[in-house]
């Protein structure tokens, strides 16, 4: 059963995209946040240079681990109480939680900080996807999900620029803090280290979106017209009970790799973690189903939703893996083969400054990300949703290995080929959107698609665990990352278990 479509005003309509995809720049912004600072910050606050690598695992994986809860946790408040409510405070939870990573002292204190404000960044990406397809009519879909994969990539060489700005004007930024009266031991605290604490409070900027949300920013009509139906009274707040329960049993399980304990522990540890999480996740769903399925409010095979919930969790986690396990790690191999490079260069020679080559690489596979995901949803518009699907696997596998295989030294061509692989592998951003949402009825549409997208992020956050292993194993950073792009494999095998939505409206 579908519906019309929707008779939001104009004015509505816009202001709804206006406010999602400056939430998905943002979400942007806070992704690329830590890649660009990590080594920095961790240079400051880890003394055992040994260790530096498990924390970046480590504080990586509870990121991705915050934002598939904050999808679960967040999208079940947007089927319950609304949209724009709900994405006010996802909004709102990231940017203020994710400045005060500024004020860290210690490694842990940033993997608890960005694990919370992951958790309203995964949130906001589900209520966003879920308003606009909802307010927007049909046939604009692929191109609303090409902005919404590019807003987030502009987001990303947002912070990739600033960065680079940051650094090169430390000592005018120093200079102006104390001028509008930071004591001067503050002003240089923030600014040491390549000014990775200011960087970090930059993050919290989004915290005034909220303002433009609760002013000019309409409810979906669609999840209105759930509520009259009393559709949304099925979902209880003791279910959530799951999801931390779940939550729990995935930091367990980074907790085992992390504390490097014997193989066999750590894999039994896996499965059984990856089973209670699974649990935990669908279980408000499962429930919400069973309660409005019993009542007659929802009409379907709800043990056939849960099924594809569980497929859309596997095609999202082949995209986060692919990219959290590589082509995220471009920025640190590009300073890394810089450094190398530096070493070999005489006292003369290193008088003359080190390129950026971290903010020049986030740059260049940020500006490839936003062409890539625009060009995945307008093709999948096109040609359909698996095909597409299957074709980003094959290009990113070839894009990622040529990156990763054949560049030894940081010039045009390592940015040309980081640009290329940037392209296809963040293309999925786009292709997502488009299609997460053709897969759930109204009712549940947020908290499916927000666990379909966001549990992809927990296969992600431990395979990006491995990386540290895979780095002894193949002999370096980039021979790891070409290993982990095999995941683009499974993708062109699970693609085909999914239906094709192509021409079809949004289910009711």
């Amino acid at each position: 059963m579908t519906t019309s479509e929707p008779r939001t005003s104009n004015f509505g309509k816009w202001m709804a995209l206006t406010a999602a995809l400056l939430g998905w720049l943002f979400d942007g912004l806070e992704m690329g946040l830590f890649p660009l600072v990590q080594k920095p910050c961790l240079d400051e606050l880890v003394t055992d240079p040994d260790d530096r690598t498990l924390w970046i695992g480590i504080i990586t994986s509870f990121f991705l681990i915050g934002a598939a809860t904050g999808g679960v946790l967040f999208g079940w408040l947007g089927d319950r109480i609304g949209r724009v409510r709900s994405m006010m405070l996802s909004v709102l939870t990231y940017a203020v939680v994710s400045g005060l990573c500024g004020f860290a002292s210690e490694a842990w204190q940033i993997g608890i900080l960005r694990f919370v404000a992951a958790m309203g960044m995964g949130g906001e990406w589900s209520l966003g996807v879920a308003l606009i397809n909802e307010i927007w009519p049909d046939r604009s879909r692929a191109f609303l999900a090409g902005l919404i994969g590019a807003a987030a990539n502009v987001g990303y060489l947002l912070i990739g620029t600033v960065g680079l700005g940051v650094i090169q004007q430390v000592g005018q930024l120093q200079s102006a803090l104390i001028s509008i009266g930071l004591p001067e031991a503050w002003a240089k605290h923030l600014m040491q280290n390549e000014a990775w604490r200011f960087l970090m409070m930059l993050g919290a900027v989004p915290a005034l979106l909220t303002f433009f949300i609760r002013w000019f920013v309409p409810e979906s009509e669609k999840w209105e017209r759930e509520r009259g139906k009393g559709a949304t009274s099925y979902w209880a707040t003791r279910d959530l009970a799951g999801v931390f329960v779940g939550a729990l049993a995935v930091c367990g399980v980074i907790i085992l790799w992390a504390q490097k304990f014997h193989w066999s522990i750590c894999i039994a540890g896996t499965v059984v973690g990856l089973a209670v999480v699974t649990w935990g996740y669908t279980f408000p769903v499962l429930r919400y189903l069973q309660r409005a399925s019993a009542s007659g409010t929802f009409v379907g095979d709800w043990k056939a939703t849960l099924v594809q919930m569980l497929l859309a969790a596997v095609i999202s986690g082949v995209a986060l893996l692919g990219t959290w396990g590589t082509i995220q790690h471009a920025p640190k191999w590009a300073g890394d083969l810089v450094q190398a490079e530096r070493k070999t260069y005489t006292a003369e020679e290193l008088q003359t400054p080190a390129p950026a080559a971290k903010e020049w690489t986030q740059i260049a596979t940020a500006f490839g990300a936003i062409v890539g995901t625009i060009a995945a949803a307008m093709l999948g518009g096109w040609l359909g949703r698996r095909i597409t699907y299957f074709f980003l696997c094959i290009g990113s596998f070839v894009a990622i290995q040529l990156f990763f295989q054949t560049c030894t030294v940081y010039d045009a061509k390592f940015l040309l080929l980081a640009c290329l692989a940037g392209a296809v592998s963040a293309s999925f951003y786009g292709w997502l959107p488009l299609y997460l949402p053709e897969l759930f009825p109204t009712a549940i549409r947020a908290t499916g698609q927000g666990f379909g997208f966001n549990f992809g992020r927990i296969l992600a956050a431990i395979g990006v665990l491995q990386l540290s292993t895979l780095q002894g194993a193949f002999g370096g950073l980039p021979q790891a990352c070409a290993a982990l792009s095999f995941i683009y494999v499974v993708g062109l095998g699970v693609i085909w278990l999914v239906p094709e939505t192509k021409g079809k409206p949004l289910p009711d």
